[in-house]
Parts: structure tokens; C-alpha cells; sequence
């Protein structure tokens, strides 16, 4: 038998429309729409679903939005191939909440307004700086920390192989950029990001985070959820909580925590949440590992006759 492990999309998947045909087709979405918007006092539904981009893009929205049709995409799987079951969880930093949730350690609601207040305390953050990040593609990750070391900025991603994100100062970032052309980096492209994500210019938001996460109650994983900042399981609840704090400052070792799953025998997995970007780094760690995916109803559907059939 095969196992599978679900991956959680991360922030920067974030797209207007984003849910809106599982809501209109899918009464269990359109449920979780108007739970949500009760949860958090106001409509995310209506900004997911149209925008206007200045609005989905900032972190306070887009973090919540994405666990929403993250979730939604995991509850409609469930209910339309109710034979499967997972092994293990991942997601992309903000994922990561996600997979925590799907795994049972918060409730819906909790793991919502976690995201959210995450969400502003690092929007908080990024208006405190003037931090950017670029996509370091073609470069390995020794050269890639070196020129890090040289420009002082910090590597924040470390998603596939040929494709790492480094953070810190805006003016640093692009020097780091020019530094990484003349290593031998294919392209260094700056991202369109309200701040630098996963480098010590979050700091200001970790103790907020802890105190957040601090009063909602935390279960262990009903399955191995695994950490971004170790590329390992969660163990204990207070590892969890300590975890998720360090995660805002911390690399998000990505491809380290697939490798971990395909060392332990996964070889299917189901990306849930807006976007592809977690098929396509899964493409280039391992092309022989089976790549699922729900964000819509299409993809809905079709992810659901693979399994079905």
C-alpha cells in the first residue's frame, strides 16, 4: 500500500477568486466561508473571492484566506474519497498551521484566528522595516549561504534543488542578488513581498505569536506533522507551540522535510490549497513520488477519480 502525506500551501499562493467555485458548488465550503467570517468578525470570503489584490496580498488576509481554502480543500477530499487516509502532514510556513489543524492539534476556528493574528503581527513587522526577499535559482545552497554571510542577509527557503529564497534589508537584498549572478546563479529575482519573511526582521513578532498560541489548547498530532525548522516531526505539544514561534525567524527547510517523508516510505502526496507551487518543487526533489493536488473544483475533481479509481 502506498502512503500519502498532505501538503499545505504556504503564503504567496494567494489568488483573487480563490474558493469561490467550491463555495458555489460545495455546501460544506460555503458552511466553512460563513464560519470563518463569524470566527474572525469580518468577510474573508468576500476578499478571497474578489480581492481587490492590495487587499488579498496583505499578510493579515492572505494567511487566513489560504488556511480557509486549504481547509476546505482538505474537508471536501474527505468527504469525496472518504476511503483515504493520510500517514503524515507538511505545509509551507504558514502550511504548517494548516497541517497542525488537519492533524488535530488546534480546533478550525483556533487554527483561523492563530493565522490571522499571525498574519498582522507580521504585516506589523514588515511596516517596522524596509526587508525584501529574491529567488535564488541555479545556485546550491553552500554558495547560496556564503553569499548570504558576504551581503548580510539571511536564506529563508529552502524549497527544491536550484530554488532558494533569501530575506533581510531591501538595499542588502539586492546586492545579495548581484553577489549571486556573479557565483554562477542562473536568475536572482527580487519577489513581490511586503517584507522579509523567515529573518530576524520578524523578531518583533515572535513574542506575540507566543503569547497567541499560548491561549488556545494544543493536542498531540493524531499524525507526524513535521516541522519547518527541523525538518522532523513534532513531538510534544510544547515543542509544537516553541516550534511555530521560532518558524517567523527561521529557514524554512522544505525540501529537507520532503526528504524526510520519502525516506520514510511516502509516495503520494496531496497538495491542498490555492496554487501548485508545492507540486512543482515536489517535481524536482523527486519525479517519482505521485503529486495530487486540490484548489478548486476541477482539481477537485479530478485528484478525486485518481483516487477513486
Amino acid at each position: 500500500m502506498s502512503k500519502t502525506a498532505l501538503l499545505f500551501a504556504g503564503q504567496g499562493a494567494q489568488t483573487i477568486g480563490m474558493g469561490k467555485d467550491l463555495a458555489e458548488q460545495f455546501p460544506t465550503a460555503k458552511t466553512l466561508f460563513d464560519r470563518a467570517n463569524t470566527a474572525l468578525s469580518y468577510d474573508l470570503s468576500k476578499v478571497c473571492f474578489e480581492g481587490p489584490e492590495s487587499e488579498l496580498t496583505k499578510t493579515e488576509n492572505a494567511q487566513p484566506g489560504i488556511f480557509l481554502v486549504s481547509w476546505i480543500a482538505f474537508q471536501l477530499l474527505k468527504e469525496r474519497a472518504p476511503q483515504l487516509k493520510f500517514e503524515a502532514a507538511a505545509g509551507l510556513s504558514l502550511g504548517e498551521f494548516t497541517a497542525l489543524t488537519a492533524a488535530g492539534v488546534m480546533s478550525f476556528e483556533d487554527g483561523l484566528r492563530v493565522v490571522r493574528q499571525r498574519g498582522r503581527f507580521m504585516q506589523e513587522a514588515c511596516e517596522a522595516t524596509r526587508g525584501g526577499m529574491a529567488a535564488i535559482i541555479g545556485l546550491d545552497e553552500e554558495p547560496t549561504r556564503a553569499v548570504c554571510a558576504e551581503a548580510g542577509v539571511e536564506l529563508a527557503n529552502l524549497n527544491c534543488p536550484g530554488q532558494l529564497v533569501i530575506s533581510g534589508e531591501a538595499d542588502k537584498i539586492a546586492a545579495a542578488c548581484e553577489l549571486a549572478k556573479a557565483r554562477g546563479a542562473k536568475r536572482a529575482l527580487s519577489l513581490t513581498v511586503a517584507g522579509a519573511y523567515h529573518s530576524r526582521l520578524m523578531a518583533s513578532a515572535q513574542p506575540k505569536l507566543r503569547e497567541t498560541l499560548a491561549s488556545i489548547p494544543l493536542n498531540l498530532p493524531a499524525v507526524p506533522v513535521i516541522a519547518n525548522v527541523t525538518a522532523q516531526p513534532h513531538a510534544t505539544c510544547g515543542e509544537i507551540h516553541q516550534r511555530l514561534v521560532e518558524q517567523v525567524t527561521s529557514s524554512v527547510r522544505w525540501e529537507e522535510s520532503v526528504r524526510y517523508l520519502l525516506a520514510q516510505g511516502f509516495t503520494r502526496f496531496i497538495e491542498l490549497g490555492p496554487g501548485t507551487a508545492l507540486t512543482g518543487f515536489m517535481k524536482r526533489i523527486d519525479k517519482t513520488a505521485q503529486v495530487l493536488n486540490v484548489g478548486d473544483a476541477a482539481s477537485l475533481e479530478a485528484t478525486v477519480a485518481t483516487l477513486n479509481g
